[in-house]
């Protein structure tokens, strides 16, 4: 392997990472393949990729492949990888537990609409929200009608603060 090879490697691994960590999971899985592809098999940063691969194929909706790799891994030379690939076949192979409908929120689907359209929905719903609202009016106080005598609570307190740390140095 050439240290070319190498560096686009490294390259692809990162776009691939970070493209998985944005959501964007076919990008993720295309740029991991092509850095698995440059690199050795049995090499421990080979390893590293593939088990991000793993986490892309799944994320991806491509569980057979996900599982598939990672019983290859499972094998891998390197214990780390190794270990983590056994734990990770053992995720992917638990069963789907199915959630009731209520403890799931649905998230509208925000590209259908245009960009136009959705600067006027926005605009209309902050225009609808913000004329519905009053005025706040601030209440003025008179300073005069203020009860300042000292009540001698601060010096309670700071005798009890006071007693309190003398109590726990000694």
């Amino acid at each position: 392997m050439t240290t070319e090879n190498l560096e686009l490697a490294k390259s692809h691994y990162q776009i691939g990472t970070t493209a998985f960590e944005n959501g964007q999971y076919r990008e993720a899985v295309e740029n991991l393949e092509k850095a698995s592809t440059l690199l050795g098999i049995n090499t421990r940063f080979a390893g590293e990729v593939q088990i991000w691969l793993v986490n892309a194929y799944e994320a991806a909706g491509h569980s057979e492949e996900a599982i598939n790799l990672c019983q290859q891994l499972s094998r891998h030379p390197h214990y780390e990888i190794r270990q983590q690939a056994k734990r990770l076949v053992y995720i992917l192979k638990a069963p789907k537990l199915n959630r009731p409908k209520e403890w799931m929120t649905e998230i509208p689907d925000l590209d259908i609409i245009s960009d136009h359209k959705s600067k006027t929905v926005i605009t209309s719903q902050t225009k609808k929200y913000t004329s519905k609202q009053k005025p706040v009016e601030l209440e003025y106080i008179d300073l005069s009608t203020v009860n300042t005598q000292d009540n001698r609570f601060v010096w309670v307190a700071l005798i009890a603060v006071g007693l309190t740390i003398f109590y726990l140095v000694w």
